[in-house]
């Protein structure tokens, strides 16, 4: 059974987000996804300042199986990028909510951010996509 925080917000595309204190939104993917991936090898960020509109590609998370495309679902300016997955993409596996984080998004809309699943209906969706 995956892992899925209750502080956090969730999309059918299996991203997670979180508000941080500053107002940023920190964006990664799911403990299931980062099941059904497997083993990370790459990770390609975008560039601080990138722009990105709500269901754009900001990502992708490259395992031995495949590569996967990670969707920003909010507008907005990419504040931070997660410089230690240069180097260490496996955190993405062994801490996906917290040393595994993507990019953090100082996002357009911030209550674009409640129009998001949370963990109770997140885990719902899990259960109904195994069906």
């Amino acid at each position: 059974m995956s892992e899925t925080p209750d502080n956090l917000k969730y999309t059918s595309d299996h991203e997670w987000l979180r508000l941080e204190d500053d107002g940023t939104v920190s964006l990664g993917v799911t403990d299931h996804a980062q099941q059904a991936l497997g083993d990370l090898v790459f990770v390609e960020l975008p560039e601080s300042g990138s722009q990105f509109t709500a269901g754009d590609a900001c990502a992708v998370v490259e395992s031995v199986k495949a590569a996967s495309d990670v969707y920003c679902p909010l507008s907005g300016r990419v504040a931070a990028v997660n410089e230690r997955l240069q180097d260490e993409p496996e955190l993405v596996n062994a801490s996906p909510y917290d040393d595994g984080w993507l990019v953090r998004v100082e996002p357009d809309e911030p209550a674009a951010l409640e129009e998001l699943m949370g963990a109770e209906a997140y885990g719902q969706f899990l259960a109904e996509s195994e069906d």
